[in-house]
């Protein structure tokens, strides 16, 4: 692997260490070399904070006295783009400059329009050499959720469910019934944490009562999100224990009560992903994970709407029952979870 790409690994590396803290912005990382031999490293650890570059500058600047020197001698690698404007925090392209870094490898370009390209240009600009796509497809997929809510304008949905080893989902009569074994319930709350959202239908909520957190694994729960069309679930509920902010999409009201934030649609005969996506965009919600029922998961997949999807199939056998829902046409990763199989799906990969 050529040195570039070595050190944009690690900064696709520290980037991931930033999940489910940064929404809505990127994950980012990177690294400050000088004669082969890295000098500072930083990521983007929580959104309103610094950025990746001004965490691993800051790491140069604290542990070398002479590092002014050093960093005009050294070249940073980024994951994504440094920005050119003004958000939460100054420009990193500026920093960049300020410091005059005379070189700059970036993965990939940010699409969001205040910056994709600019902040390359600005570098340039400055006289500054600077070098883009490595590892990009790499850069690319690790902010595929950043990506799709710029491009899409909508976040990127992921599809979760647990099938029995004859393919249904649940039993006729609906009830709760356990598929996976506890790594596998293990590791879905790790992925609630990693995310911005959870959803799940009126059914799923009126037959498990589930809690929709991350009891099982350190880190933040997720907001929820519920449909209930006539508001016909109780309030003694645990989706409406006031723990995380939560938002009911119905037909009836738009009120807020404490956590609860009620929207109501106008049409909930059509388009109804459609509009709790766009919603939910708007609310700088840039992931969600569908839990289910089935049919919730059929409406996302029918409207074409989803980018992943996360299937676990246990050992066990049902003969009869609720038929789990049935993708085709994706790449997929495959692996085992304890004594479940799990298949990973992607649909309309990032370009």
């Amino acid at each position: 692997m050529p040195d570039h790409e070595i050190y944009m690994q690690r900064c696709l590396e520290l980037a991931a260490l930033g999940i489910g803290s940064v929404s809505p912005n990127p994950m980012v990382g990177a690294v400050i070399v000088l004669d082969g031999q890295i000098i500072g490293e930083g990521y983007h650890r929580q959104y309103g904070q610094a950025h990746a570059e001004v965490n691993a500058v800051n790491a140069v600047l604290s542990k070398y006295q002479n590092a002014e020197e050093l960093l005009q001698n050294s070249t940073i690698y980024v994951s994504l783009e440094p920005c050119a404007h003004y958000g939460k925090t100054p420009p990193c392209a500026d920093l960049i400059i300020k410091h005059r870094i005379p070189n700059v490898i970036v993965g990939c370009r940010d699409p969001f329009d205040q910056v994709n390209g600019k902040g390359i240009d600005k570098l340039q600009a400055a006289g500054i050499e600077v070098m883009s796509g490595v590892l990009e497809d790499g850069c690319k997929q690790l902010n595929r959720r950043f990506f799709t809510r710029v491009q899409k304008k909508r976040p990127y949905v992921i599809l979760k469910w647990a099938q029995t080893a004859d393919g249904f989902f649940a039993p006729e009569d609906g009830k709760q019934f356990w598929i996976t074994g506890e790594e596998s319930r293990r590791l879905v709350h790790k992925w609630r944490g990693e995310e911005d959202a959870i959803l799940v239908g009126k059914n799923t909520v009126a037959i498990d009562n589930p809690q929709l957190n991350t009891r099982l694994w350190p880190g933040k729960s997720p907001k929820r999100v519920l449909i209930d069309r006539k508001l016909e679930l109780g309030r003694d509920l645990n989706i409406y224990d006031q723990s995380v902010e939560t938002i009911v999409f119905n037909e009836v009201k738009t009120d807020i009560e404490g956590k609860i934030k009620y929207i109501a649609l106008e049409d909930f005969d059509r388009f109804v992903p459609q509009y709790i996506l766009f919603q939910l965009y708007l609310q700088d919600i840039q992931s969600v994970i569908i839990e289910g029922g089935a049919k919730t998961l059929k409406s996302f997949m029918e409207a074409g709407l989803w980018d992943e999807a996360r299937i676990f199939t246990g050992k066990t056998v049902l003969g009869r029952g609720i038929k789990a829902p049935y993708v085709t046409g994706a790449e997929f990763e495959e692996s085992l979870s304890d004594a479940d199989r799990l298949q990973i799906l992607y649909n309309n990969p990032i370009n």
